[in-house]
């Protein structure tokens, strides 16, 4: 048997987030508080209305974060309790550490952090980012690896979406630049400097199969369903959030017809590819983010929808092959086909939009709630009026390249910290399985157990 390495990158993990929480007991306990309540009662019920008009759209985005993601990311056969719990794990520290930086940032008045729904919200959006960029490299990496580029990941994902939205004054109220495209290309960086040059061969653990493959499909059908509440959760209520809705619904709508043809036209039989539905049929939540609120006749959204979906089929089909055969670049889940294409396309549909539209009803349909406060779009509009619609078009095409270069460029710096041997990445012959990181009780089912397999998988077990 392996001989197991010292106690200390045994107990690693745990050591690091107990580190981490109680930092975060103490930090809670000296500076955090919750806002105080109103005194005047035309005031409280104001903040009832909020509350009630926000928490419905909040317990949605839980539902698909923690379920929706979380099955979609078990396509793997053998990785479906590592991709489930660590999806779980990094939502909750990712949440608590952007509710940190963002409370110093932002929050902090008089020595206190003034805590409430809305920035639990916003903390959140951050965290989505990380989980994303997971899809890049799932399967091959350890808990502590993902920790770390959850650290390193939340606090570039708020300076760039400060620069992106608050400079800039970008108009992204369903984050399709700041949290889609930012997120895909943080993750590609990320596997491109971790894996380097060598293209990673076809691991026979990763390959899906119909069980994998409909867990994943329940997946997708939760963030379908769901996915209208994540794009209007920071729209003002009213006219701005009604019409983000519609056109949320219809561009999905039209995704998930056009990927059923895409991908039955893309076969030589005919035949639907699960990944290709499973993605696919998502696209067009993905590239609406930039222009939901936006007033644009329906047929605008359908068309977006159809797009995008093609965008992503064509992707999983020609362009992921050709990446890992040009670049070596390793993209696990194909998160390029599904966040960046799509929202490459929802970029480029807001500047088409913003020419399109006439002045009055662009002052009259954009508004968006910042991450700080306050209503972004209204101070964009502000702008807009001295800028031009061509102004504002050329700020939306910047915010597009300012969030490609910044994820990029942060994801190559965090790929390259990732490899440091203390986090304790699997070998490539023991990735993808869930004997790694759990105590699977039916040791005979699993692929990896047994022989020299299993003594390599017990002492990595010994590492993370």
């Amino acid at each position: 048997m392996a001989v197991p390495p010292p106690t200390r990158p045994r107990r690693l993990l745990p050591l690091s987030l107990g580190l981490f929480q109680g930092a975060l007991l103490l930090f809670f306990a000296v500076f955090v508080t919750y806002d105080k309540p109103s005194a005047q009662a035309e005031d409280a019920s104001l903040v009832a209305n909020q509350l009630y008009g926000i928490f419905p759209l909040f317990q949605d985005i839980q539902v698909m974060l923690v379920v929706g993601l979380g099955l979609l990311l078990t396509f793997l056969p053998h990785y479906g309790l590592s991709a489930l719990t660590h999806n779980f794990l990094l939502l909750n520290f990712s949440t608590q550490w952007a509710l940190v930086l963002q409370g110093l940032l932002h929050r902090f008045h008089h020595g206190q952090v003034h805590l409430d729904l809305h920035n639990l919200l916003i903390a959140e959006f951050a965290a989505v980012t990380v989980l994303i960029s997971v899809g890049a490299i799932l399967g091959r990496t350890s808990p502590c690896q993902l920790l770390v580029m959850a650290a390193c990941e939340v606090p570039i994902y708020l300076a760039s979406e400060w620069v992106i939205v608050t400079n800039l004054g970008v108009l992204d109220v369903g984050g399709t630049i700041t949290i889609h495209v930012f997120s895909c290309y943080f993750g590609l960086g990320v596997s491109k400097a971790l894996f380097g040059v060598v293209q990673q061969p076809v691991h026979p653990k990763e390959i899906p199969i119909p069980r994998s493959d409909l867990m994943s499909l329940v997946g997708m059908l939760i963030l379908w369903v769901f996915w209208p509440s994540f794009v209007a959760v920071l729209c003002q209520p009213g006219d701005a959030q009604h019409r983000a809705i519609l056109n949320t619904l219809l561009a999905m709508s039209a995704s998930a017809v056009t990927t059923v043809v895409a991908s039955s036209l893309l076969e030589s039989d005919s035949k639907l590819s699960p990944s290709h539905l499973q993605n696919g049929s998502l696209a067009g939540g993905v590239a609406i983010g930039a222009v939901a609120d936006m007033a644009m006749p329906p047929v605008a959204a359908l068309a977006l929808g159809s797009l995008s979906a093609v965008a992503c089929v064509l992707g999983f089909k020609f362009l992921t092959p050709l990446l890992a055969r040009k670049l070596t670049l390793q993209d696990q889940c194909g998160i390029h086909n599904l966040h960046g294409l799509p929202g490459i396309l929802g970029a480029v549909a807001s500047v088409v939009a913003i020419l399109v539209a006439s002045k009055d009803t662009s002052r009259s349909h954009f508004s968006q709630v910042s991450p700080a406060g306050g209503n972004v779009s209204e101070v964009a509009w502000g702008q807009w009026g001295d800028r031009g619609a061509g102004g504002q078009a050329l700020c939306q095409a910047a915010g597009l390249v300012v969030a490609i270069g910044i994820s990029l460029l942060a994801g190559l710096l965090t790929g390259a910290a990732l490899r440091l041997p203390c986090l304790a990445r699997p070998p490539e012959r023991l990735c993808f399985d869930d004997v790694l990181y759990f105590k699977i009780q039916d040791q005979a089912e699993s692929p990896g157990s047994g022989g020299t397999d299993e003594e390599g998988a017990l002492a990595l077990t010994e590492q993370v």
